[in-house]
């Protein structure tokens, strides 16, 4: 094998933290994924993997010289395609994930117009509201809403995505209209745990620039947003929620917005990849389309989308529930 093949069959191997599992990818027998690991050891005067009967994991040195392949490996294939892409554009698959909801109510309807200006390229969407792991499930791009965790991936910031407060008319009818977070002692909301930790996320607002929360009452807790929305649909409690999520339920006066004026903070939406994609042409492309379309379908200047709501103010009338 030459030395960017060594670095690729090394870097396969921190992947799935397995020779089996590397060889089988890259159709290659395990004993030649062996050898040329300890061929890449010799060459290179270090001990890169740790290995044991049940798994295989880099180094302190292993792990700082797998960040060094995937760049040198991206700077080769993108110089090998530099000038067949200049003439025939960008190729290949493109493996994405993306949060339930906006894959399936943003991103998916949008899709064709992606394929038509990119014909040679095919798109994996992944939809989930795991935090899906890029390397391990050789990921090229996820996007993910809310804080990130120090994950020493590449960061793209799209923008922030405002929260709305709403609740069922049925709901408000039977206990009235929150106007203020004061209110809330007397009010219901759906719990939302997070399906990776567990925790009960907190009702939350902004004070003067300044974050609060409070424990509210709750008979339903959920650990996803199709569950989350449901429930507040069937009366049981107040929720918050991107506006795009509800945009039809609020048009049908299903649902209804209250206490505009005590938002929760805005989540921050970001782009992630491996280092080894921060020359990928096609995954370039795809994030310029991307940040354009999630900026128009949900980060809008008036941090709404562009969407018309209804603000229940007082008691219900049928104006207000159509």
């Amino acid at each position: 094998m030459d030395r960017i093949d060594l670095f690729r069959v090394f870097a396969r191997v921190v992947e799935c933290a397995s020779f089996t599992r590397a060889a089988d990818q890259l159709g290659l027998p395990r004993s030649s994924v062996s050898a040329a690991v300890i061929d890449l050891e010799a060459r290179v005067g270090a001990r890169l993997l740790h290995r044991t009967t049940r798994k295989v994991a880099p180094t302190e040195d292993g792990t700082a010289f797998y960040d060094r392949c995937l760049r040198l490996i991206a700077d080769v294939e993108e110089t090998e395609g530099l000038f067949k892409q200049t003439a025939a554009g960008p190729s290949g698959t493109l493996r994405v994930d993306v949060p339930g909801r906006i894959g399936r109510l943003v991103i998916a309807p949008a899709l064709p117009d992606f394929l038509t200006r990119y014909p040679q390229i095919d798109i994996a969407l992944g939809v989930t509201d795991r935090e899906v792991k890029l390397v391990e499930e050789r990921v090229d791009c996820v996007v993910r809403v809310g804080p990130l965790n120090d994950s020493g991936l590449i960061a793209r910031a799209i923008g922030q995505l405002p929260l709305i407060n709403v609740a069922s008319s049925d709901y408000l009818d039977r206990f009235g209209t929150p106007t203020a977070p004061t209110d809330l002692r007397d009010h219901f909301a759906v719990n939302y745990a997070s399906p990776s930790s567990g925790r009960v996320e907190p009702w939350e607002w902004l004070d003067d620039g300044k974050v609060r929360t409070m424990r509210m009452r709750g008979r339903v807790t959920v650990n996803s947003a199709e569950a989350y929305i449901a429930c507040c649909l069937a009366g049981l409690g107040l929720i918050q929620i991107p506006a795009y999520d509800v945009q039809p339920h609020l048009d049908a006066g299903e649902l209804v917005e209250v206490m505009p004026d005590h938002q929760a903070a805005p989540l921050p939406v970001t782009l992630l990849y491996p280092h080894h994609q921060h020359l990928s042409r096609r995954l370039k492309v795809f994030a310029d389309w991307l940040e354009a379309l999630l900026k128009r379908a949900l980060l809008a200047p008036d941090g709404r989308g562009g969407a018309r709501f209804k603000r229940r103010r007082g008691p219900a009338t049928p104006a207000t529930r159509r």
